[in-house]
């Protein structure tokens, strides 16, 4: 199989990736209070000693009290948690890699199942985490417009210790998706509104702010869904006007790259087209865009929870895709936690050194 165009360098404002194979963000709760250790910087030097070409670090909390749903996840914000993500992009630059964080907030949450619950109660356009659950508070002006200033000072942090570039998390139904969806935005204030475009205000605005904190020159990248965990099949954008509708916004507002989270990186998005959702997100805007779901192996992320294991699978029709256009990056995410030197085993044809991937690599950072 001939992998040559996932090696090709690529090159968008301060991304200059040795080639396409981009570490997808999971997240791992191994940061005790918010604080990366050292075993979160060894771990992802190891991928970028593997020869990664950008990673996109685990969700990493902005400052907002209750931003997170989880005591173990990474804050991206005070300063021993900034000295540990510090430490993490000093070691991956010099293993040969670029990186960025992904900022987060997630926004109305379940409680988590240790009975950890944030100081004060998750926050999100309502009081919904998703039809008929109820278990937080809706933003008031004053917390949306700190919120916004919250994910500008995690981007400039960010570009202040080094990172190449920045991914705002805006999907899989956490707070920016939640503003995105109808059924959690009930808002009749400029936040709220009955079609997708009218609801990315306060998307646009979090990538203003952004943009300005961290300039014109610094590669910005979103990730976005259109599924939600518990629905795959469910579209936010039903067609391909009303992803036109939804795209362009977030793309004036100053984003360079989408990143664009499925389930299964070769099913279609829309009838009548083979293309993807990144293959539909470049037609569209015309951006840089980034595939993902179940890239090399032959079942998906969220059956892993649930105990499923899965095989390695072929990348002939990555490349195909690829070949063809349809896409730029390709994010690789449980290959890349079973085995660090999935991207070197790939590149050298070692395609028997393949290892599948079980819920049990969920339990440890290796």
């Amino acid at each position: 199989m001939n992998t040559d165009s996932l090696f090709k360098p690529f090159s968008l404002k301060t991304l200059n990736t040795k080639n396409r194979i981009v570490m997808a963000p999971m997240t791992r709760s191994f940061s005790p209070g918010g604080v990366p250790t050292d075993a979160v910087a060894e771990y992802y030097a190891k991928r970028a000693a593997g020869q990664v070409g950008l990673i996109l670090s685990e969700g990493t909390v902005i400052n907002r009290p209750s931003s997170s749903a989880d005591p173990n996840i990474p804050h991206f914000y005070g300063d021993q948690a900034l000295a540990g993500w510090q430490k993490v992009i000093n070691d991956v630059h010099a293993a040969g890699a670029q990186m960025g964080p992904q900022i987060w907030h997630q926004g109305v949450m379940e409680n988590h199942a240790s009975g950890w619950l944030p100081a004060t109660p998750f926050e999100g356009p309502s009081a919904l985490q998703r039809p008929g659950f109820e278990n937080g508070i809706p933003m008031t002006d004053a917390a949306i417009a700190d919120t916004i200033a919250a994910f500008g000072q995690a981007a400039a942090d960010a570009k202040a210790l080094g990172y190449d570039t920045v991914e705002i998390h805006g999907a899989h139904q956490y707070l920016i998706d939640q503003f995105f969806w109808d059924a959690t935005n009930t808002r009749t204030d400029i936040y709220g509104g009955k079609t997708l475009s009218e609801r990315t205000r306060f998307a646009v605005e979090v990538i203003k702010e952004v943009r300005k904190r961290v300039g014109e020159d610094f590669a910005l990248i979103i990730r976005l869904s259109q599924f939600k965990p518990a629905a795959y099949d469910f579209k936010l954008a039903k067609n391909e006007s009303e992803m036109e509708q939804w795209l362009t916004p977030l793309v004036d507002a100053g984003i360079d790259i989408l990143h664009c989270s499925q389930r299964r990186f070769w099913e279609p998005e829309f009838e009548g087209s083979d293309l993807n959702f990144a293959g539909w997100a470049k037609k569209i805007t015309g951006k840089a865009t980034i595939t993902v779901g179940s890239v090399g192996l032959d079942g998906d992320f969220f059956g892993a929870f649930a105990g499923q294991s899965s095989q390695p699978s072929s990348l002939e029709e990555l490349v195909r895709r690829m070949d063809r256009g349809d896409f730029d990056l390709v994010a690789v995410g449980r290959p890349l936690l079973s085995d660090a030197n999935w991207v070197e085993k790939i590149k050298n044809n070692h395609l028997d050194e393949l290892k599948g991937f079980s819920k049990e690599a969920l339990a440890e950072l290796v």
